[in-house]
């Protein structure tokens, strides 16, 4: 495969930590890099790296281009993997043609386009003008590397972006997002003496990105469980001991659990309920989630619950959150237009309850209208609610002289044309486009699935398709 060195650099980045907002040692790796190839560098105070090739002999007058991709990771795991994202490297296989990792994610999102940029760099024979390789931190929670760039951190006015993940498509555009908080004040009261005790969850979800996969129909594990906890509430009474749900804001929650206190005399009224509740989501997730199941077991006594006011109110207002696509773009058909992730539920303190939710929009309009929605829902529950993490959407550029050349590389490669797109997740050249209002800008990439979640995997013939494309776009830049 010609993109060898691409994967050899995968293979590195994926031994060395990087979740979001714990980028030290990548960018370290970056800074060495760049030392050991005699590049020029650049760090900024937020960690984004830009690293400088000069032009091969004879490309000096073309454009100099900019290929960008981020450096942190989602770090997910299943809950009973010991991986250590602070110090582990990823455990990849590789089946079938495809780079996995079964019980994490693998962090090809973005770490194959990382791996792209160094290919270029260090390559001797491709042609191409002068190169500035833009590393930025923490997309994948706040995009706030992009969001602290400085005017003249880059020079370039040519921008290629290798955060996608489905070869043969072309990216132009792409939805804006906002984070809406909700946070329940509870008080801690003492558990009534002559309860038992049990942990309820659901499990082994598909869960994906919430961008990419919001409109797959797969299972909400928050909402599962509250599908299960409402009811019980309401007929016997129980009280909350401990919730936790899902995890990264960007990712569909694949685990849910609570632990309960109940009358005894409630068991086994409670068991046949969750069973049934069990045997009916099971029966509508068949398709998109076939490893979901549900767990209930006893565990320990516990000493302290959650109130029954707050239970009540914090029950009925995630029964009633709505997760998943609110509306279909009405000038692109299939297009996701508006959406709504219904991402973590947290115990994040003695007494505190802590709902993070996330909105997607094409249309600035219809995100706000969307958090709003969101926001009133909460209110009306008696919950405190912010909004945070706002990025712009990237509107889509159809006479984009980067994308005619992009368009007819593709065509020269492989024999037919791309697909053309925006996508609903979100990228940072919205961004990008606020602090460098004259650039022009495209984003591909090769194959990823399972994206934010554990399962993650990586199509190698893609890779290989990916690196041509970009090398060949190189070429044809004047």
């Amino acid at each position: 495969m010609e993109s060898q060195k691409v994967l050899s650099y995968f293979s590195e980045i994926c031994k060395i930590p990087r979740e979001s907002g714990h980028e030290e040692m990548i960018v370290a790796y970056l800074e060495n890099f760049a030392k050991e190839n005699s590049l020029e560098y650049k760090i900024d105070s937020s960690g984004n790296v830009v690293i400088s090739k000069e032009a091969t002999p004879g490309m000096e007058s073309i454009p100099t281009v900019v290929l960008q991709s981020h450096s942190d990771m989602v770090c997910e795991k299943n809950g009973d993997s010991t991986h250590d994202f602070s110090k582990d490297p990823i455990k990849v296989v590789e089946e079938n043609g495809w780079l996995i990792a079964k019980e994490t994610t693998l962090g090809a999102d973005c770490g194959i386009g990382m791996a792209a940029q160094m290919a270029i760099l260090t390559d001797k024979t491709i042609e191409h003008g002068r190169i500035e390789a833009l590393f930025t931190t923490d997309e994948e929670t706040g995009l706030t590397g992009a969001k602290a760039l400085k005017p003249g951190f880059i020079t370039g006015n040519i921008l290629i972006n290798l955060d996608s993940e489905d070869e043969g498509e072309l990216f132009i555009g792409c939805a804006g997002g906002i984070d809406t908080t909700a946070v329940f004040k509870y008080k801690k009261e003492q558990v009534p003496s002559g309860m038992d005790f049990m942990k309820v969850g659901f499990y082994g979800a598909t869960g994906g990105h919430s961008g990419d996969d919001i409109n797959k129909n797969r299972a909400n594990a928050n909402q599962l469980l509250t599908r299960f906890l409402l009811p019980i509430f309401e007929k016997y009474k129980i009280a909350i001991c401990r919730i936790d749900g899902g995890n990264k804001r960007n990712a569909i929650s694949r685990e849910a659990f609570a632990t309960i206190a109940f009358k005894p005399a409630d068991k086994d009224k409670i068991l046949n309920l969750f069973k049934k509740t069990e045997a009916e989501i099971l029966d509508e997730y068949r398709v998109s989630d076939s490893d979901l199941f549900g767990k209930i077991e006893t565990t320990k006594q516990e000493e302290w619950c959650m109130d029954s006011d707050t239970t009540y109110r914090l029950l009925n207002s995630l029964n009633a959150c709505p997760h998943g696509v609110i509306a279909m773009s009405q000038n692109i058909p299939g297009f996701v237009e508006t959406s709504t992730n219904l991402a973590s539920v947290k115990m994040t303190s003695d007494e505190e309850i802590t709902i993070c939710t996330s909105q997607r929009s094409s249309l600035n309009s219809a995100r706000y209208q969307a958090a709003s929605r969101i926001e009133s829902l909460f209110k009306l529950a008696g919950a405190h609610v912010t909004h945070e993490s706002e990025y712009p959407g990237w509107k889509p550029k159809m006479d984009s002289k980067l994308l005619g050349v992009s368009k007819e590389a593709y065509i020269k490669l492989f024999g037919n044309e791309p697909v053309v797109r925006a996508i609903h997740a979100g990228l940072e050249c919205g961004l990008f486009l606020d602090k460098y209002p004259n650039l022009d800008m495209i984003s591909f990439g090769p194959t990823l699935r399972g994206v934010h979640a554990p399962g993650e995997k990586l199509e190698l013939a893609t890779v290989d398709k990916f690196w041509k494309l970009l090398v060949q776009i190189l070429k044809d830049i004047k």
